[in-house]
């Protein structure tokens, strides 16, 4: 059931025409590439341009899948700073003690916007599907054993490297 908000009406002319007019509006305000004081001048370009980008349909769909994306963007972003306030407010953590919960809250906005969003299935499914990725494709067993061969020779290599530091202080 749609509400009066979402009448099309709105959604395809007016929405789209007042986003577009304001946008150009305050752009052509700020910058004033008509001149000083031409206000009246600025309303009717932007009304001229919020109109023709009104009767295409392209555009209205890009910039309305863009919006969609921005406004769930910026109430994640707003997720993570509200959490970053409770968790930092008043309290005088050091650096590293802060590096830490920001970690961790970006872990936790992450993976509740997995959740919430049933990106491949939920957060059940993501982690099997990328512990399978990982681990169970045609290329991981080559690779993870490449990568640890590779590792254990750097790890002797930084041992050797770190002896050889040790004899040269002393």
């Amino acid at each position: 059931m749609a509400t009066i908000l979402q009448h099309p009406l709105l959604t395809d002319f007016l929405y789209p025409l007042l986003l577009v007019f304001f946008i150009v509006f305050a752009l052509l305000e700020k910058l004033k590439i008509l001149g000083d004081d031409k206000h009246q001048i600025n309303a009717l370009v932007s009304l001229v341009i919020g109109l023709i980008f009104v009767s295409a349909v392209f555009p209205k769909i890009i910039v309305g899948n863009l919006i969609l994306f921005l406004s769930v963007g910026l109430v994640v972003i707003f997720i993570g700073m509200l959490l970053w306030g409770l968790v930092a407010g008043k309290v005088d953590f050091n650096r590293n003690m802060k590096i830490f919960l920001g970690i961790i809250i970006f872990i936790a906005v992450v993976l509740a916007l997995i959740g919430v969003s049933g990106f491949g299935g939920g957060i059940e499914n993501f982690f099997t599907n990328v512990f399978d990725f990982l681990f169970n494709s045609n290329w991981s067993g080559g690779f993870w054993t490449n990568f640890l061969f590779i590792a254990v020779i750097l790890a002797v290599v930084l041992i050797a490297i770190g002896v050889k530091v040790k004899k040269a202080s002393s």
